[in-house]
């Protein structure tokens, strides 16, 4: 079956995606969210990501046949579009035509007690947040906790995770201190991330049974007040750097949390 073709930068629907796409407004009131490229549009569709609409082109249709197959297969809606409507709708320098509204995932609520989780709180780059949660699926974290910062839709955000921010399980919320509590209440290991020096080694940690170890914001780190609800751990550095930055910090400590039962 042939799909409709689109031409037009006022129809309803390419609206919608721009709107998706440009703001976290549109997408909390429309609860969808915009994906791009082929494989990652293939991935969500492979991994049960409800699809409400795909948008491609027909070079994409000749150059991705077997990617488009599986997303069209669950796709609710499908429309080809025109080469200028894809640079359009593109982020990228080199559009590959692939373009889908996804609906957003359910709310994760409950914290594994014995499980292994990183805390992001007010972590601000899209980059930053997808591969922290790529290194995190990759190492067989139970989960992230996000406490506000980037959104976990953004489109930046998924196009670095490759898939991750959609298979990981991610609970979110707006009170960590409160989570971390709660955590601690159900005997579960709470660390904070922090350049402070007197803080003990992250690799003289005990990590074993249940973690959530949590890594702050960009340029200020972890705040006070939750640095006072946890035991404090810092990754030892030699140079005159003064801190790592975020992603490469999670990904450290992700390594260290697993690193006894991987080895």
């Amino acid at each position: 079956m042939e799909h409709l073709l689109l031409t037009g930068r006022t129809n309803e629907r390419i609206k919608l995606c721009l709107a998706v796409r440009k703001t976290a407004k549109a997408r909390r009131e429309n609860g969808l969210f915009f994906l791009e490229g082929a494989r990652l549009c293939a991935d969500a569709a492979a991994c049960g990501t409800v699809i409400s609409l795909c948008l491609y082109t027909d070079r994409a249709a000749e150059k991705y046949p077997d990617r488009l197959e599986t997303i069209l297969a669950c796709a609710a809606q499908a429309f080809r579009i025109t080469p200028a409507l894809s640079e359009y709708l593109s982020e990228t320098q080199s559009p590959q035509g692939v373009f889908c509204l996804c609906e957003m995932r359910q709310t994760q609520t409950q914290i594994d007690p014995h499980g292994k989780y990183l805390a992001l709180s007010f972590v601000q780059n899209p980059d930053n947040l997808g591969a922290v949660s790529r290194t995190a699926e990759a190492l067989g974290i139970a989960g992230l906790i996000v406490e506000n910062g980037c959104d976990i839709y953004n489109p930046k955000a998924q196009r670095a995770a490759m898939g991750s921010l959609l298979r990981l399980p991610i609970v979110q919320t707006q009170d960590l201190c409160a989570l971390l509590a709660d955590c601690r209440a159900k005997g579960m290991h709470v660390y904070a991330s922090t350049p402070d020096s007197t803080a003990a080694k992250v690799t003289e940690t005990d990590f074993s049974g249940g973690v959530v170890c949590v890594v702050g914001n960009e340029g200020n780190g972890v705040r006070d007040e939750i640095l006072q609800s946890c035991d404090k751990v810092t990754i030892p550095m030699a140079g005159r750097a003064e801190s790592f930055n975020a992603a490469a910090a999670a990904s450290i400590l992700l390594w260290e949390m697993v690193r006894g039962e991987t080895s």
